[in-house]
């Protein structure tokens, strides 16, 4: 494996040591830059505000009697969802993050499974929370984000960070002088459930530092980096890569409005990273050309880009000059984007660094805090999932004759276990190895691959492993599909046959079809020509033998990962 040094990190022992040394170190530097509802501009908010905050907080919930409690955490990425998040865990009790796009039902759910003591939540979302004032549960406290005087037994958290505030003045110091027990649990998290029941994942301040540390001396982040926060921020991945890694760091963390203001948001913040998921890139990439071509033409694109690659072989870099509109269009000061959550077509990251943007992709899970692998901007692989973190190991057990098996990691990161669930533990905690459900070999110079998920592989006839994931990679680089779901049909004689579900891109093949350019005159044809042309790519047992095709695009989780069980459980 190449012997690259790591970047020089300093050591934490816990997330109230790393807010702490991050306020002596960048003080008055902005950590967040805010845009509440109805306000143009950003405005910064420094490291030192942010700290005074936090313990403003968690002395006000502290003086609720919420110490040891457990605390839900529910609303879109802002920085009062910031400053909850550090007020539970520095000092107060245990925070349960909850996706804010869930039914009422399945909040309450969750809410009795935790046991939580209290929600602080926004307003966006308080009539799936307030209705829940009315019926018996745990809840002693309902904290409103956006509620500007107490009402009932709803509190304003506006007024309880002017509590806090108070307290403070008066010397109350409970919570600064809070000791942390970095090793017990203090982070309750939710997984997705793309398959199963969700399952409640228990993290300590010592699996997460840990993650921190290893993960940012492979990557180089440093003060003058500006990451717009666009993922949700429950999600442990936004939250430890796009949140607690950047309060470490010294980095500006700016709050992206939504989706359709990512272009405008990464103008105004200057933002030099984007932490993001596959979907987002591989879409943001698919425009950019498009754009590209219909300005310059197909042929001048290649040839900038041929010239550009040349160039860079004799170490001349002209790519920000030579793809200017691109980076102007993407606010003028990437450098870096960072896909996780899935896999990304090797294509996109190639794409990306053809024109001046480094994509490294990671990969990791929940249990693990969640950084697994991680692709190294000076040391990469683009159809890899990374280089193991520092101090976790990772192996893969039973490998098969193509050194394929499941993938496996012991280290401090690894989870505490499932809460409540010492059965759930039991089967993927074995030996002190995690076992992830992920199948993957790991290659000559050290770099994991990922394969599929253990549960989703389709066993052929002949007993031949087929992995959906990699056939679905295929199909979406069509430009006339715009994803797709492949999965195994039993048939009466014991064979299976690989079929895919696909929503094609209608409105890229009408416009083909009107000029005269697509490869067949209606879209059935059309998509049945692509999935021939991309069978022609892989062996016979890997063929697309059937397709359907939908308009809908397929139900995600919030990281947009397809529920592969529910969508197939409608045929």
């Amino acid at each position: 494996m190449k012997n690259l040094e790591l970047y020089e990190v300093r050591h934490i022992k816990d997330l109230k040591d790393m807010l702490n040394s991050s306020v002596e170190l960048y003080g008055e530097k902005a950590a967040f830059l805010s845009k509440p509802k109805g306000q143009a501009d950003y405005t910064p908010i420094s490291y030192k505000q942010y700290k005074t905050d936090v313990d403003a907080l968690g002395t006000a919930l502290m003086s609720l009697g919420l110490k040891g409690g457990k605390i839900a955490l529910i609303g879109e990425n802002r920085y009062e969802w910031s400053v909850s998040y550090l007020a539970v865990v520095n000092g107060t009790g245990v925070i349960v993050p909850l996706d804010k796009e869930l039914p009422p039902n399945e909040i309450e759910l969750l809410l009795d499974r935790s046991k939580a003591d209290a929600i602080i939540y926004a307003g966006s979302i308080k009539e799936k929370v307030e209705i829940l004032t009315k019926k018996d549960t745990s809840l002693r406290y309902f904290i409103s984000m956006d509620a500007e005087e107490d009402n009932g037994n709803i509190l304003s958290f506006k007024l309880l960070l002017q509590k806090g505030h108070d307290l403070l003045k008066e010397g109350d110091r409970r919570f600064i002088d809070a000791e942390i027990d970095a090793e017990t649990m203090n982070m309750l998290l939710f997984t997705s459930g793309t398959t199963d029941t969700s399952k409640a994942v228990m993290l300590s301040h010592k699996n997460i530092c840990e993650n921190l540390m290893n993960m940012c001396s492979m990557l180089y982040i440093d003060e003058k980096d500006i990451f717009l926060s666009i993922l949700p921020i429950h999600h442990t991945y936004e939250c430890t890569c796009g949140f607690l890694c950047q309060i470490y760091r010294g980095c500006t963390i700016a709050y992206c409005e939504g989706l359709r203001h990512i272009v405008k948001n990464l103008k105004e913040s200057k933002t030099t990273m984007v932490l993001g998921v596959p979907l987002l890139f591989e879409s943001m990439y698919r425009q950019i050309m498009n754009q590209a071509i219909k300005t310059n033409g197909e042929k001048k694109i290649k040839f900038a880009i041929g010239l550009s690659n040349a160039l860079r072989k004799i170490n001349i870099d002209i790519r920000r000059k030579l793809f200017k509109q691109v980076h102007e269009a993407l606010g003028g000061h990437i450098r870096m984007f960072i896909s996780g959550a899935a896999g990304i077509d090797p294509q996109i990251a190639k794409g990306f660094r053809e024109l001046g943007i480094s994509l490294v992709q990671g990969y990791g899970l929940t249990e693990c805090a969640p950084i697994v692998a991680l692709n190294r901007d000076v040391y990469y692989k683009d159809e890899a999932a990374g280089l193991p973190l520092p101090n976790l190991q990772v192996e893969i057990d039973s490998p098969d004759e193509d050194g394929i098996g499941e993938i496996k990691c012991k280290g401090s990161s690894v989870m505490l276990g499932y809460y409540n669930d010492p059965e759930a533990t039991a089967e993927v905690i074995r030996g002190g190895w995690f076992y992830t459900g992920d199948s993957g070999f790991i290659d000559k110079d050290g770099f994991v691959h990922i394969t599929g998920r253990k549960k989703n592989v389709i066993v052929t006839g002949n007993g031949k492993n087929v992995f959906p994931e990699e056939i679905e990679t295929l199909l979406n680089r069509s430009l006339y599909i715009k994803e797709s779901l492949v999965y195994g049909k039993g048939q009466s004689d014991g064979d299976t046959v690989i079929c895919a579900k696909i929503v094609p891109d209608r409105e890229k093949i009408e416009e083909d079809i009107k000029d005269d350019s697509a490869p067949g005159s209606t879209v059935e044809d059309i998509i049945e020509k692509e999935v021939k042309r991309i069978n022609q790519s892989m062996v016979i047992y890997k063929h697309v033998k059937e397709f359907s095709l939908q308009d809908e695009e397929f139900v995600k989780t919030t990281t947009k990962k397809i529920k592969r069980h529910e969508e197939l459980m409608k045929d």
